[in-house]
């Protein structure tokens, strides 16, 4: 094992589950929990989650909401809405979220870019603000931000160099522009799309196998995660030795795990 993976070995207490959206996306696995919302994290937390994950994204008055989308699902852009308005909207603040994790809990934080990132002041762009929290959160929990925008990769590593960052590269992202783009950008995590691995298909042409993946990723001092796997193709990819696993529906996924024993 690498220096540099033993350094950030301690990223996953390998294999976690981490709540996508909280208790998962849509209603969750529980039939009538929202995602992205005080009631998802705190559901995902009694449900046997390790990590729960969360998105922002910053309204025009630049305070960071709880949402996976750039629009709400009428149109409108959080970014151009007021404050008021999202609220109204039945949006929580991150403070909001933040609130109703306990204080030592695994977060992951989504930072989601917006367009506008490209054309306004540096410091009003959605990484900007969301570094001040990135640094007092990792003062008290293990945490990780990660992003689709490499620029947020970077923009993080500038800003906070000590923390683990995770790069999500694309809805079935290519594996190999995704492994060595994570670690072309210093994280120490990489998130791959599970469907990528062939998963629940079978294997995808021309892409490389589950274990390159794992074997390259960790020679070069990367752990990997994989996202929105089912339970059962999350307990495989956890026997393929993936780290973690970002998911849906943590009882469904836990379920499945300890039914497998060398998969816990």
């Amino acid at each position: 094992m690498n220096t540099h993976l033993m350094e950030i070995a301690m990223l996953f207490d390998v294999p976690e589950v981490i709540g996508h959206r909280g208790a998962g996306r849509g209603n969750g696995s529980t039939g009538d929990v929202r995602e992205n919302t005080p009631e998802s994290f705190q559901t995902a937390v009694r449900q046997g989650a390790d990590w729960i994950e969360l998105d922002v994204h910053r309204s025009a008055e630049g305070t960071l909401f709880l949402h996976h989308d750039g629009a709400l699902p009428d149109g409108r852009a959080i970014v151009r809405l007021a404050d008021d308005d999202c609220r109204a909207a039945g949006l929580f603040t991150l403070d909001e979220g933040l609130e109703a994790i306990p204080a030592d809990f695994p977060l992951n934080i989504e930072v989601k870019s917006v367009m506008e990132d490209a054309s306004d002041s540096p410091e009003r762009r959605t990484v900007a603000l969301a570094l001040p929290y990135l640094a007092r959160e990792a003062r008290r929990r293990r945490l990780f931000p990660s992003s689709f925008d490499p620029g947020v990769v970077l923009a993080v590593r500038t800003a906070l160099p000590h923390l683990t960052v995770g790069w999500m590269a694309w809805v079935r992202g290519p594996l190999d522009l995704v492994v060595p783009g994570a670690a072309g950008l210093g994280c120490s995590a990489v998130g791959v799309d599970y469907r990528s691995l062939g998963l629940p298909d079978g294997p995808v042409p021309a892409h490389r196998g589950i274990s390159d993946v794992l074997e390259i990723a960790h020679d070069a001092g990367m752990q990997a995660y994989a996202w929105n796997p089912d339970p059962a193709s999350a307990a495989a990819l956890v026997r393929a030795g993936f780290d973690a696993v970002c998911v849906d529906d943590v009882p469904g996924t836990l379920d499945e795990l300890r039914a497998t024993p060398d998969a816990t």
